[in-house]
């Protein structure tokens, strides 16, 4: 419902930035990637497309060694502002995500998924957004992000949505937590965690 009203804002914008990533770089306008979703399934994330078509396709970008060297120049733009994740309402709308949840792992992170079952976060409907997203993104290790996706889990409710949700957006516009090609840099204390 919430993605229906706000239609006359991302159409145009997700029309512009199509337009902007088949303009700039050879290669398809979405990015798609096979990521984890509820109780372990499968599907098809969306994104604008921000790295070079010769990029490794199933690799996380904190693994490669360079990853700079794939990233497009309006890619760089995309990922700080976090506009290539704008092709995920086409996910959500579909009931694939949510707008809070923990954020889908990439099919082969068997690590996080195996972490994330500890705490019941394999449960529930993968996020646009989540708690570790507000809380450090990819500067988290990840034993840190399971337990931060697990203490969401554990405490659905509107309000810390609410909550997320406006701390994802100041995030955003901080481009806090984005770091490209390391990851594990920031943790924080347990009094923080489910904050």
């Amino acid at each position: 419902m919430i993605l229906v009203l706000f239609c006359p804002v991302w159409i145009p914008l997700m029309a512009a930035l199509s337009l902007i990533v088949k303009l700039s770089s050879r290669g398809p306008v979405f990015f798609r990637q096979r990521r984890v979703g509820k109780n372990c399934s499968f599907f098809m994330i969306y994104k604008f497309r921000s790295m070079y078509i010769d990029a490794p396709r199933d690799t996380p970008t904190h693994l490669l060694e360079n990853p700079e060297v794939f990233i497009t120049p309006v890619g760089k733009f995309l990922r700080k502002s976090s506009l290539d994740e704008l092709p995920q309402v086409i996910n959500i709308l579909k009931g694939e995500l949510t707008l809070v949840g923990p954020r889908p792992a990439l099919w082969n992170q068997d690590d996080l998924v195996a972490e994330r079952a500890k705490y019941g976060a394999n449960d529930v409907t993968p996020g646009l957004t989540g708690l570790a997203q507000v809380m450090g993104r990819d500067e988290l290790p990840i034993p840190v992000k399971a337990k931060y996706d697990g203490d969401y889990c554990a405490n659905i409710n509107f309000l810390s949505d609410l909550k997320i949700l406006f701390r994802t957006f100041w995030a955003v516009f901080k481009s806090d937590g984005v770091v490209e090609g390391r990851t594990g840099e920031a943790t924080r204390s347990d009094d923080e965690v489910g904050s």
